[in-house]
């Protein structure tokens, strides 16, 4: 199936109760959470996109009523001196999740085709060779038992400058714009180029990408968190845990029948 990020600009408000229809959300999440734990599986989730295209605020409601001891959000920066004299994915193995866990990637190793092809940080042959590298590094996890789901968060140019326009105009927020942002901002449609590539090369079978229209937050948090959950509650048995049989007499001994 081909994507592309022209079929997802509409920015049509949510017509739902956002307030209701997100806390049903996350209580679906939580049940599922407790699933993954109790059978020990494990999960990923990628999260990819524009500057201010909502991914931190979509995390944050992914992970609003989880057990903070069974996910970790990894914010994915440049890489450091030693880790860039070793193989782009080295880093990454390292944070993938353990059974029972779920990673949460802000940004991820998609940046070998994305920032670095863009910037000029890898050489054209390392870039083309990284389609295939991601796609076996992410086959991996899914053969070993790890759900993966890829969410791009997708905003229009007039919705972005917006946003970073009104981070700018906010004390408190201003901290998050950076020179880096209007330097993206530039190259546009090389960046463009590229997630069309990215999309078309790494879309496979095991570890698919939504992407998310981005334009009004409230739909978008809506459909990120509907794509999280559908996707997860299909990995994993979700019938409730039964209690432990020690545990049940026990607790008949100490509360009686």
């Amino acid at each position: 199936m081909t994507l592309n990020l022209s079929d997802y600009e509409s920015g049509k408000k949510y017509k739902g109760d956002y307030e209701a229809d997100l806390c049903a959300l996350q209580e679906r999440l939580s049940h599922i959470l407790v699933a993954q734990m109790v059978h020990g599986k494990s999960s990923l989730i990628v999260c990819e996109g524009w500057d201010a295209a909502g991914k931190g605020g979509a995390i944050q409601r992914i992970t609003g009523q989880w057990d903070p001891r069974a996910f970790r959000v990894w914010p994915i920066k440049a890489p450091t001196a030693e880790e860039k004299a070793r193989h782009f994915l080295w880093r990454f193995w390292s944070k993938m999740p353990g059974a029972g866990q779920v990673a949460i990637f802000d940004r991820s190793w998609y940046g070998r085709v994305l920032v670095e092809r863009v910037e000029g940080f890898a050489s054209e042959a390392e870039w083309r060779r990284g389609y295939d590298e991601i796609n076996e590094f992410e086959a991996q996890q899914a053969y070993g038992g790890t759900a993966i789901v890829k969410l791009f968060f997708h905003v229009t140019q007039e919705t972005q400058d917006k946003r970073l326009e009104a981070r700018l105009d906010h004390p408190w927020k201003r901290w998050k714009v950076t020179a880096e942002d209007f330097r993206n901002r530039e190259k546009r449609d090389d960046y463009i180029a590229a997630v069309k590539d990215m999309f078309s090369h790494t879309n496979t079978p095991w570890a698919q990408w939504t992407i998310i229209d981005g334009n009004n937050k409230k739909a978008a948090r809506i459909a990120a968190l509907t794509a999280v959950a559908d996707a997860l509650e299909a990995a994993v048995p979700m019938e409730p845990p039964k209690a432990d049989p020690e545990v049940e007499a026990l607790a008949k001994k100490a509360f009686g029948a």
